[in-house]
């Protein structure tokens, strides 16, 4: 049975299945569904939890003697089946259509995939966990889609929001949806609930943190390289993670690559902006920021810069995270750091 993220809470009041598949490649939903099927498990006695990870030296064996040894302390076990590339190949294609025949009773078995492309969806194996349990695909929200995603969370905190209210919320997480869904509690806890207008969501916005990564962003786009280089220290003392300060500055990037493209096509300034939901407060950094990198190929060059901070922060490439970034902000402000050619990592 296949099921949507958001169907899953009003599923699991029926009842568990005896496998679920829940997969795909934005992190907050994948974790709040697994999270959900995890807690109803445990509070239906699913006590004796196992996690096996499918990696490429995984013995699939393993998947079914673990089905068979129970604890003996507990009545009811989770399995737990990581899958991080969504292909279990041959051996564990056939480890899983054999567990599914006789699925045991007294197991719940849940499977956490990456995005399984249409060829595993046809699979042997995909439609034995379709036939036998239930089986979710975790897309990313869309921008269109974002306000109605953030209506249904804030209900649930009992708060009623406006129009104007979604909308600053919408453009200020896309993209994140634990930025969003962090924004939301604060927002409860600062208003109390019920009705929140956008003079509330503002006033949350500026009781954020000290140096506010949304802050920071324009300050880099205005050109003020020496607050900007305080405001990224500010945020790396706070113990911020380097990962959202690159989420916040990539994200920018992108957007800015692509009006920097139209621009190249002779469309005016104010068109593109208002095709690109610019807020007018931001008009004169945004411009400010257009007009020192006209092309379009040199907003490629700074998120080729963004994705070797990626991989320096996985540890897949050389290089100080931190010090990339400050980098990266100056090479935005307009004064770069290094030398021309480097920003491409």
């Amino acid at each position: 049975m296949r099921l949507r993220a958001e169907q899953i809470p009003a599923h699991l009041q029926k009842g568990l299945a005896p496998v679920y598949l829940i997969s795909g490649d934005e992190p907050f939903q994948l974790d709040q569904t697994v999270g959900a099927i995890r807690q109803q498990a445990q509070q239906q006695g699913h006590t004796d939890r196992q996690v096996l990870h499918a990696d490429a030296r995984f013995d699939w064996h393993s998947l079914g003697a673990s089905a068979a040894n129970l604890s003996l302390f507990a009545e009811k076990q989770l399995i737990e089946l990581r899958l991080p590339t969504g292909k279990p190949g041959a051996e564990g294609s056939k480890a899983l259509l054999a567990y599914l025949e006789n699925p045991p009773a007294d197991t719940v078995l849940l499977i956490i995939s990456a995005k399984l492309d249409k060829q595993q969806q046809n699979s042997k194996w995909y439609k034995a966990i379709d036939r036998a349990g239930v089986t979710v695909a975790v897309w990313p929200i869309e921008a269109a889609q974002l306000p109605a995603w953030l209506k249904q969370r804030m209900a649930l905190r009992e708060m009623q929001p406006s129009e104007a209210a979604l909308q600053m919320l919408a453009d200020r997480v896309e993209g994140n949806l634990l930025a969003a869904d962090q924004e939301l509690e604060k927002l409860r806890l600062l208003s109390g609930g019920g009705a929140i207008d956008a003079e509330q969501v503002a006033a949350a916005v500026a009781d954020s943190a000290r140096y506010d990564l949304f802050s920071l962003v324009d300050v880099i786009l205005s050109g003020d390289l020496a607050r900007a280089q305080r405001m990224l220290f500010g945020l790396r003392a706070e113990g911020v993670e380097p990962i959202l300060v690159l989420w916040a500055l990539s994200r920018e990037i992108r957007a800015l690559a692509a009006m920097a493209a139209e621009l190249e096509t002779g469309r005016p300034i104010a068109a593109v902006m208002q095709q690109h939901r610019v807020w007018d407060k931001r008009k004169a950094p945004v411009g400010a920021a257009l007009r020192r990198y006209s092309r379009a190929a040199d907003w490629q060059a700074l998120l080729r810069h963004c994705r070797h901070i990626d991989f320096c922060i996985k540890g897949q490439a050389a290089g100080a995270e931190w010090e990339e970034l400050l980098q990266l902000t100056a090479a935005l402000a307009g004064t770069p750091l290094f030398e021309s050619g480097q920003a491409s990592g």
